[in-house]
């Protein structure tokens, strides 16, 4: 049996381009910008970012999947050798490239230890590391960064995300346990979390890479809405409770840190996956609206479809425009 993909990865491909930055206007055109040589509103980017860590992250993130990175973000740091957002950006790209086959992973676990070692506070190097070992790593390993990246940012969204993903991965015939340790894990981070927080929404995410691992192990149907799993108990409180905390934060007078987060659309789409496939049709629509042209791959893709593809018959479906 071969291991399932990693997370937010299927087997098959979509040809339609899904762009990792979402919503964050800012950061598409620093990335234009660095794609041209020109690291100079990168730097001004990460310097406004400060220490909002979850969108540091993602911002990092983001532009170190760009295989032109790592040239021109060399450059910035031979210009301002004392800069620690070159630092940082450097190393994140050797992630990413190693993840991708072009780059060494232990070098990249190297230059992520000398960038934690010049910003101590800043998670962002660690979740560099934690997205290169949750591929590639021992689960020690994982958990380990996973405790470095919440010392510095308990509610760190990217990390929990990793977290799920690799937790859910233990076990894989054991098949649909309603007990399974991702399900403890999401429920127990959801609990912890402040109440404006988007971990709330994190049980969601545990059952949707759950799904991803049982139909890779031919334990669940390979089409969503047929495997039944999102009709269970369990799932349906998680889908009712966490469609209502979306209500709750995203109404006028909720508080803007529900709906302000920069991987906001990571979890909208989720959702939008879950109501879909247990058949909630009205809850669904709303979350179609909402995401607009911020669809992600992940989890549309699970656990080898075609990720545009199966959100676009989604949408069709739930709104009625389907053909």
């Amino acid at each position: 049996m071969s291991p399932p993909p990693p997370l937010g990865r299927s087997r098959k491909r979509s040809a339609h381009v899904f762009d990792a930055a979402l919503d964050d206007a800012e950061l598409v055109a620093a990335r234009a910008a660095l794609a041209l040589g020109r690291w100079g509103e990168v730097r001004e980017l990460l310097a406004a970012t400060g220490d909002d860590w979850d969108r540091r992250g993602h911002r990092c993130d983001v532009l170190a999947r760009e295989p032109t990175t790592t040239a021109w973000a060399r450059d910035w740091r031979l210009a301002e050798p004392e800069s620690a957002d070159a630092v940082v950006l450097l190393a994140f790209a050797a992630v990413h490239g190693a993840l991708r086959g072009k780059g060494r992973s232990e070098k990249a676990r190297t230059a992520c230890r000398e960038a934690a070692a010049r910003v101590p506070a800043d998670p962002t190097p660690w979740l560099a590391l934690l997205l290169l070992e949750r591929s590639l790593g021992h689960e020690e390993d994982v958990v380990r960064l996973f405790d470095e990246v919440r010392h510095r940012h308990p509610e760190h969204h990217h990390a929990h995300h990793l977290m799920v993903a690799r937790l859910a991965e233990r076990r894989p015939g054991a098949g649909q346990d309603p007990l399974h340790e991702v399900y403890d894990f999401a429920s127990w981070a959801a609990e912890q979390a402040p109440d404006h927080s988007p971990l709330a929404l994190l049980p969601v995410v545990a059952h949707a890479e759950r799904y991803r691992v049982l139909a890779t192990a031919g334990s669940e149907s390979r089409d969503p809405v047929a495997s039944g799993h999102w009709t269970s108990r369990r799932a349906r409180q998680v889908m009712k409770a966490s469609f209502d905390w979306w209500l709750a934060w995203e109404t006028p007078g909720g508080a803007p840190a529900g709906t302000d987060h920069p991987r906001a659309f990571v979890d909208l789409n989720y959702l939008a996956h879950a109501t879909y496939c247990g058949g909630r049709t009205a809850e669904a629509a709303a979350l179609f609206h909402r995401i607009g042209r911020h669809q992600t791959e992940a989890p549309w893709s699970y656990p080898d479809r075609d990720a545009y593809e199966a959100y676009t018959a989604a949408r069709a479906t739930t709104l009625g425009t389907a053909d």
